[in-house]
């Protein structure tokens, strides 16, 4: 039986916060696409609507295939979070949970609009949106997880 814990219950609320900011800013980034940029600090960093038709890093993998790859990887992930909830393996399920909200905010942008808003561009580097930040963050600590048990 799954054991509550208080400290899941915060990441869960702090995720679910997280990706209602994102589809926020993303319903503000589609529908002011017209407008100038937002410059938040000066032209390195600004507030700019861009599509993003691709995956991370602008890879060049598209279509039905790539949305199916996806779902498919937000359910393994999903059966995973499962056991590592069963297992109390909290900062993992917490990491997973992150990058599974991320993963669904930005799959509902590839089911709706064909792609995935973008509104966070760092110039010299990317455009990226809060959902990124959650699935990056989230596979990093993974990383530093795992080293840290000396499984890798």
């Amino acid at each position: 039986m799954l054991k509550y814990n208080k400290n899941m219950a915060l990441y869960i609320l702090l995720a679910v916060f997280f990706v209602v900011l994102d589809r926020f800013l993303k319903f503000l980034a589609v529908n002011s696409y017209n407008s100038d940029q937002f410059r938040i600090f000066g032209d390195f960093f600004q507030f700019n609507f861009i599509p993003n038709y691709n995956i991370a890093f602008s890879l060049p993998i598209t279509g039905v295939f790539l949305n199916f790859v996806i779902i498919s990887i937000i359910v393994i992930l999903l059966y995973e979070l499962l056991f590592s909830e069963i297992k109390n393996e909290w900062p993992k399920a917490t990491l997973l949970t992150f990058i599974i909200f991320g993963a669904i905010s930005n799959m509902l942008d590839r089911l709706k609009y064909g792609f995935v808003i973008d509104y966070l561009d760092l110039k010299y580097f990317t455009v990226f949106n809060i959902a990124d930040v959650m699935i990056v963050g989230g596979v990093l600590g993974m990383f530093f997880i795992t080293i840290k048990s000396n499984k890798l």
